[in-house]
């Protein structure tokens, strides 16, 4: 290790808010050293972990290079506030300002029923009430042309209106502002003027979409959570200053990417899945280490288990998708929100997840959990519900003296007698509630999955299983057990993966305009300078948020004339100053015969959308420990029995120190890997290679 070069170097951190615990990754760069904290998240004050995290961090950096060396750079930062306050529907007073005739668009929606055998439905009520809803008498047309102009007579009734009300948020979505935004511009204008304070979210400025109901929904949920999202980073960014003054605050965004805080703040339904969205990144910065090309990226935390099936290096994209459900996994029961986002299914619960028996006298885990406070019934806090964590204590999988590496004991008495009022309400013994619980969890996680991969045409055998998150190295070997995936790989510092994620991840910005029109009738020209003028306006910002060597490339959302669902082709930016019409045509056509198996003869392509993305390129980042955690001979710091799903009882295993064991070393499963930040349970016949980097990788070698 060259210590000069590290002195050299920058030190960058990564903090991620999770549902029970806050994590942080500090790395000095060049050199890709790393240190680790983690702390119980505090619900009430989530800065109040982050500041403990980063003065964690900062000291073990200090013990390790000597006081003072550091200069922090950067910090990096992923939350679930967005989410929450959209959950918890704990969001600012908010009024929406919509075109007339266009009030009800958020309780009209699209007219279907997510079940539609279920007689007592329950739909996702919107977030701003029929009364904080106000119209404007002026309209445009779906080419953008002005129907009824905006009056400065309809500007004062609107600004009294929004008066009375006392919102403290302002969404405005007036129909089809995605093609001319003027009207939209003129409101901003004016309530800036009127309504000094007030925070105000153009649809036009965050999705530029035709879908008035997606996009209208979108707005109102940016505005429903931007005061508190705006207050929180400031307070944060406070928080970073009082610890290294001049500290810049970037925040991970859900496209993959990071941006800055100031962006962050202004368009806060960016972040809704910035968290997960880093845990992928993470999986995949690892497949590009080792040379994997078909990744199932697993994360599984806290709270939730999540998904993403990525080929061919990059992670795919999607540009709507659905948060806050009425029923946690089914479409169409949430609020649909049009942002770019890395394309992720929740599959299951978290460690936290409490288990319960349902009204039909079966065992069901979730959608509730413990959180942090008060947490599982072994952390002591109160809890008092048997949750997965507990039950992977039961089972052997987690050392009551050991957990987050001796920091905190675990109570196994309080696991035992949470599991036992379970047990008796269910009428099982206890060890069969134990070992339902961890198997309800690891068959719902793989179902889910098994279907997802089947769903992008792939065969889960052919895929690498990359686990992430405090619980994803717990339970990760079995399910991709149960997928038939033969290989598994865990990358350092697992159980903090979000925050390797974002220390990995690009700066990154996404712009689009729908237009809906024929391909053959585009008019280039004008193609060209409204995707100058959004890059012009998109370079700023990823300026502002370090980016030095970017990326263009022009997306189109296509379909055949008179359909209903669009295609995503992509096209480097150069090409859209050649007219590329055949290129556009080409690769529309040959995705759209990949997916349905053939052409519509005699059919009219339409592009519907165009997209912007500028990004620095994505590369390969190496890290490794800071502090000294060098392996040895591969001796077992313990043994302790553990059960073992095919042969249904204990049985006594080696349990190893994660870091004592050297690279190039193989050991054969059953058997249990440590380490701080979480724990590798291999209870099935494999063979677990320590790989250069330090991964571990794991073939299973025991299927039925």
């Amino acid at each position: 290790m060259n210590e000069a070069m590290d002195n050299e170097g920058k030190l960058r951190v990564a903090i991620d808010i999770g549902g029970t615990f806050t994590d942080g990754v500090a790395t000095m760069e060049p050199a890709g050293r790393i240190w680790v904290a983690k702390s119980p998240t505090t619900p009430a004050d989530p800065g109040q972990a982050v500041s403990t995290v980063l003065e964690d961090l900062l000291q073990q950096v200090d013990g390790s290079l000597g006081k003072g060396t550091a200069q922090l750079e950067e910090v990096v930062h992923g939350t679930t506030l967005i989410t929450n306050t959209l959950i918890e529907r704990k969001g600012a007073k908010t009024a929406l300002v919509t075109t007339k005739g266009m009030k009800d668009v958020l309780d009209i929606g699209r007219e279907w029923r997510y079940d539609i055998y279920d007689l007592d439905i329950e739909l996702p009520r919107p977030l701003i009430d029929g009364e904080r809803r106000v119209e404007v008498d002026a309209r445009v047309d779906a080419q953008g042309d002005e129907l009824e102009p905006l009056k400065e007579e309809e500007l004062d009734v609107l600004i009294e209106a929004l008066a009375k009300l006392d919102a403290d948020s302002i969404a405005v979505s007036l129909l089809h502002s995605y093609t001319n935004t003027d009207h939209e511009k003129r409101i901003e204008e004016r309530l800036k003027d009127a309504l000094p304070g007030k925070a105000v979210s153009l649809s036009s400025d965050l999705a530029r979409e035709i879908k008035e109901f997606e996009r209208t929904s979108t707005v109102a949920a940016n505005a429903y959570v931007k005061p508190i999202v705006a207050e929180y980073l400031d307070e944060l960014d406070n928080r970073i200053a009082r610890t290294k003054p001049g500290t810049p605050l970037r925040v991970m965004v859900s496209s993959g990417g990071f941006c800055s805080a100031k962006t962050g703040a202004a368009s806060p339904i960016l972040l809704l899945e910035s968290g997960p969205a880093a845990g992928v990144l993470s999986a995949m910065n690892t497949a590009r280490q080792i040379g994997v090309d078909h990744v199932l990226a697993f994360d599984m935390g806290g709270t939730t288990a999540k998904a993403c099936v990525a080929v061919g290096g990059e992670p795919p994209v999607t540009h709507s998708f659905e948060c806050a459900r009425v029923e946690r996994f089914k479409r169409g029961s949430g609020l649909p929100i049009l942002i770019p986002s890395i394309e992720l299914i929740e599959i299951g619960a978290g460690g936290g997840s409490i288990a319960h028996c349902n009204r039909l006298g079966l065992l069901n885990v979730g959608p509730e959990s413990s959180g942090s406070v008060p947490g599982p019934a072994c952390y002591g806090r109160g809890g008092t519900d048997v949750t997965v964590t507990d039950a992977d204590l039961l089972l052997g999988y987690l050392s009551k003296e050991n957990f987050l590496g001796g920091t905190m004991r675990l109570d196994l008495e309080a696991s035992k007698k949470a599991v036992a009022d379970l047990a008796s309400e269910l009428g099982v013994e206890p060890i069969d509630a134990t070992w339902g619980i961890c198997n309800v969890v690891n068959e719902n996680m793989a179902s889910a999955a098994r279907i997802h991969i089947a769903e992008n045409g792939h065969d889960p055998r052919d895929f690498t299983m990359i686990a992430t998150g405090g619980a994803g190295p717990v339970h990760a070997v079995e399910v991709a057990r149960k997928l038939r995936i033969p290989r598994v790989l865990i990358p350092i510092a697992a159980g903090a993966g979000s925050c390797l994620g974002m220390l990995a991840a690009p700066p990154r910005i996404d712009r689009a305009w729908s237009s809906p029109q024929r391909l053959a009738d585009v008019d280039w020209k004008q193609v060209t300078d409204n995707l100058e003028a959004l890059r012009k306006d998109a370079e700023g910002e990823l300026l502002a948020a370090g980016a030095d060597d970017i990326e263009w490339s022009v997306g189109a959302e296509m379909r055949y004339e008179g359909q209903g669902a669009e295609i995503s082709v992509s096209v480097p930016f150069a090409a859209i100053h050649g007219k590329p019409g055949a290129t556009l045509l080409g690769a529309f056509e040959a995705e759209y015969e990949k997916l349905y198996g053939r052409l519509v003869p005699n059919a009219v392509a339409q592009v519907i959308t165009w997209r912007l993305v500028g990004r620095s390129p994505s590369k390969a980042h190496n890290f490794e420990w800071g502090e000294d955690r060098a392996g040895s001979e591969p001796k077992p710091a313990a043994h302790r029995p553990i059960f073992l799903p095919l042969r249904k009882d204990y049985e006594e295993v080696a349990v190893y120190d994660r870091y004592s064991v050297a690279a190039g070393t193989t050991l054969q499963g059953p058997l249990i890997l440590e380490e701080k930040e979480s724990t590798i349970v291999v209870a099935v016949s494999a063979d677990v290679t320590i790989l250069e980097d330090l991964t571990v990788s794991v073939t299973i070698k025991e299927f039925e």
